[in-house]
This record gives C-alpha cells, sequence and structure tokens, in this order.
C-alpha cells in the first residue's frame, strides 16, 4: 500500500548505510566566511512554485537581510543557491521517514542567510509538498530530477532577479546536479552559476553498491545474490524480485528497478570531466556513506575544482567525534545539532570567489 512512497530510490546509500546494514543483518554580494553569532533569525523564508509535468513542484526560498524585504530589486542583491535533495523520501529539509531527522537542509539554508546567501530548498517531484507533480514518484530517473533542476533555476531566477543560481547537490543530489548540466540541457549556460557537489558519490552506484554490501560480514549468505542483481540491472535487465531473499528488497523492489537502471549507467566522473564552470567539492572525513575517495575521484576528473575536506564532518553535515560511529548516527535523528559551520563557510568562500556576468 504504500510501496510507491516508501520503496522510491531508497534504494541508494541513505538506506544502504544508514538503515540498510539493520535490514540486510537479517537478511555576496560578498559572503561572509564567519556567520553572525546571534541565534535571532537573519532571513526570511517564503513559499515557491515551479511548473512541474502534472502539477507544482514546491520548495521554500529563504532571503538573508537585507533582501528579507522581499523587495524584488533587493532580492536580487543576494547570490541564491538552489539545495538538490540526496536519496530517497527527503524531504527539502533534508529529513525522511527512514529515521533521519537531522534538518540538514534547513539549518544549512539559515546558515547560509546568515552569511548574506539566499537559498531554495525543494521537495522531489510526487513527494511531499510536490506530491501533485506527478501521480507515482517511483516513475522517475536521474534525468527526470536534473530536468526539475533545470526548471526550478529558471523559476529562481525570473522570481528573485538573480543573474544565475548556485546548484548544490547533497549526496544522490550531486548526481543529479552534474546530470543538470549533461548534454541536452533546457537551460541556458548562464542561468547556472556552477555547481556544488556535497558529500556526492564519485563512482557509480555499482561500485558503491558493492564496497557497501561487501563492507557488512554479516551480508555473506546475501552477497552473490545482490551482486548478480547489480549486474543485471546495470547491464539493462529487470530483476525477478520472487527469486530473491527478503532481505534484498529493500534494495531491488520491483519499484525502483527503473530509477536504479538508469541511475547505474551514469558516472559521476565523467560527467563532472565535461564541466567547465566552477565546481566546489565537499566532502566530510567522517562521512559514512561517501567518503574521500569519491570527493577525489571527482577531483581528480576535473583539476579547476575546488576541494575542502572538513575533519569530523559527517554524511548530515554535522560535526562528530572521530571514530565515534554511534554518536555519528545518533546524529542522524538530532535536528538540535547544529551543522558543521565549515560547511557554510566553504560555500560562502567559494561564491565570494566569483562574480557571474
Amino acid at each position: 500500500m504504500h510501496i510507491r512512497r516508501w520503496f522510491r530510490p531508497t534504494a541508494l546509500r541513505t538506506i544502504v548505510i544508514a538503515i540498510g546494514a539493520m535490514v540486510l543483518m537479517t537478511m555576496t554580494q560578498n559572503a561572509s566566511a564567519q556567520a553572525p553569532a546571534s541565534s535571532a533569525p537573519q532571513f526570511k523564508s517564503e513559499s515557491m512554485e515551479a511548473p512541474g509535468p502534472n502539477g507544482p513542484l514546491q520548495g521554500t526560498l529563504v532571503i538573508p537581510p537585507p533582501a528579507a524585504s522581499l523587495a524584488a530589486d533587493a532580492r536580487a542583491l543576494a547570490p541564491v543557491v538552489l539545495i538538490v535533495p540526496g536519496s530517497g523520501p527527503t524531504d527539502r529539509d533534508g529529513n525522511n521517514p527512514l529515521g533521519v531527522k537531522a534538518a540538514p537542509y534547513r539549518l544549512l539554508a539559515e546558515d547560509l542567510a546568515a552569511r548574506g546567501i539566499a537559498s531554495v530548498r525543494i521537495d522531489k517531484r510526487g513527494m511531499f509538498g510536490s506530491a501533485q507533480a506527478i501521480s507515482d514518484p517511483n516513475a522517475v530517473t536521474i534525468g527526470d530530477y536534473a530536468d526539475d533542476v533545470r526548471t526550478w533555476v529558471q523559476s529562481i531566477i525570473a522570481h528573485t532577479g538573480a543573474p544565475c543560481v548556485w546548484v548544490l547537490g547533497h549526496s544522490e543530489g550531486g548526481l543529479v546536479a552534474l546530470a543538470s548540466y549533461d548534454a541536452t540541457a533546457k537551460v541556458s549556460d548562464s542561468d547556472i552559476c556552477g555547481l556544488m557537489l556535497v558529500s556526492a558519490p564519485g563512482r557509480k552506484l555499482g561500485d558503491v553498491l558493492r564496497a557497501q554490501l561487501k563492507a557488512n560480514p554479516a551480508n555473506a549468505p546475501l552477497l552473490p545474490q545482490a551482486l548478480d542483481a547489480i549486474s543485471q540491472l546495470e547491464a539493462g535487465r529487470r530483476v525477478d524480485a520472487a527469486k530473491l531473499d527478503p532481505a534484498l528488497l529493500s534494495l531491488f523492489h520491483p519499484a525502483v528497478q527503473g530509477f536504479l537502471i538508469d541511475a547505474l549507467t551514469r558516472d559521476p566522473a565523467a560527467l563532472i570531466a565535461n564541466y567547465r564552470k566552477p565546481v566546489l567539492i565537499v566532502q566530510g572525513r567522517a562521512d559514512l556513506q561517501t567518503d574521500v575517495q569519491d570527493a577525489e575521484r571527482l577531483k581528480g576528473a576535473n583539476a579547476a575544482a575546488q576541494l575542502v575536506l572538513l575533519d569530523n564532518v559527517n554524511h548530515v553535515l554535522k560535526r562528530v567525534p572521530a571514530d565515534d560511529k554511534a554518536a555519528n548516527m545518533a546524529s542522524y535523528g538530532d535536528p538540535g545539532l547544529p551543522i558543521a559551520s565549515e560547511v557554510g563557510a566553504a560555500i560562502a568562500d567559494f561564491i565570494a570567489r566569483y562574480k557571474p556576468h
């Protein structure tokens, strides 16, 4: 009954590491690098829409002072970042019903506003506020999400008067951000200021899934089936779920196999190698889902990209003790824990380096 809602691309990184292990065990103008210390809200929020296939896409625009007056001519004074969410049923705040309550995108938006940077964070087509955009949230591809990014960019420019929009992709959203510039882009090159890839994959999804499955010794009895399923999907062939161990349905449910077939074909390093505008790569060293090797592979494919590695920062952008997996995982459920200030500082410093024409 809830398959469409809960089995959508949850088969990617979020579920594999954050909860999949348990499942498988049983189977600027001139942006400041320093945010103000005041705890008082330094921003104004408003709802925003962009056209979707069958209904509106929904998001939240956060505007920093002095543009908080919401005057159209004032809004354009601040650079604007579009925050593209990660895998699974992840909402505009960065939360999902699979146990992530850390609100990293909301906290990031507030941190950026304190640094003079506006942002738009969004709900995916078919989900949450964007539920009317399509009837089946499983009937999506990375390419569909990339189309939505381009639509959002155009809508943001029209709404704010910004000369261009920075596209920030978190986790799977990094792959979506890269795909938004792929070949048949429906948006002018000048409409995107550049890309920011935060905790983004640097390897193809099949390589990620194989590594994560093999990393847990408890998965040994399921590995032959799981690895064969990945190979079949990579070849563009659907897998007969009836022949799979039930523990593997969280990864290979029929409802998400179309998405996986598309996603498995995309190589982030190949995409970034063809990108010629500014790119920022931000990776926490305490990330349990993507790692420094992912970031370095992206950097290796595009020497002009700026790479920032952050000690003790995890996948939900929180500062956690080194080598403390329990504390790391606990942070996924703690919206009261602030995001690491280094994340916003890296983004603000990067934006300050470039003045869109």
